[in-house]
């Protein structure tokens, strides 16, 4: 219990004087969780889009798949993409490996297929004739499907909310693809774990503090925009 108390009086501290690591972990945190959830996005909105307007053989395969990679272990897409970044790896020579470009690709593939199972899902929930009166009115196709996206904002919000939620709070493949350097590559979740190993819990429970503002600010502003910017 004393711990609890001592991390939230810790991270007020941090906060108020302004410690330079700090601010320094929380941007890095935010640039490479935010950047692969906006990449997850133009990715996933599409495919979810399209898995739930268009019929195919092999449709039902590929949901599977999706609804599959929403429960992938973020450790195991750290390993393989590691493996192929790794300097002896396919694409080892871009010495992309302990970079935030890998932890990005490594987030982004982790939100991709929660992104595009929750829109297809948003997308699928529409009343199937309104896609059709549309169609029939002279509507073009890039017309129907924004028509769509406007009708289904709650559910692709919601997708982005879960694909933002999943990435910032990872470590595994962070850790992984990463490195967790400081100055370079530590976020806040692996420089919890990073403190926790030093045995300075107080210090990991106030970073933990620290992630859970930035996560319900964030996640309250996304909720802002989901209701059309009506404050709840």
């Amino acid at each position: 219990m004393n711990t609890i108390i001592e991390g939230a009086v810790k991270a007020l501290e941090l906060l108020t004087d302004g410690d330079c690591d700090v601010f320094q972990v929380m941007t890095m945190t935010l640039f490479v969780s935010g950047t692969a959830t906006a990449i997850s996005v133009l990715l996933g909105l599409p495919l979810g889009m399209w898995l739930a307007l268009v019929d195919f053989a092999g449709k039902q395969t590929l949901n599977s798949l999706i609804n599959f990679g929403m429960g992938l272990p973020p450790v195991v897409i750290g390993l393989v993409v590691s493996v192929f970044l790794w300097r002896s790896g396919p694409l080892g020579n871009l010495d992309l490996i302990y970079t935030p470009t890998a932890m990005i690709v490594a987030q982004a593939i982790i939100a991709f297929p929660i992104v595009a199972g929750f829109s297809f899902t948003a997308i699928i929930s529409i009343n199937p004739k309104l896609r059709w009166r549309l169609l029939s009115m002279g509507a073009t196709q890039w017309q129907v499907n924004w028509l769509l996206i406007k009708e289904a904002r709650l559910g692709l919000m919601a997708a982005v909310i879960a694909g933002f939620g999943r990435v910032i709070s990872e470590v595994g493949a962070s850790m992984m693809v990463g490195g967790n350097i400081k100055g370079q590559t530590r976020v806040l979740t692996t420089a919890i774990v990073t403190e926790v190993g030093k045995g300075n819990y107080d210090v990991a429970m106030a970073i933990a503090y620290i992630l859970l503002i930035i996560t319900y600010t964030v996640i309250v502003l996304l909720t802002i925009l989901q209701h059309d910017r009506k404050i709840l």
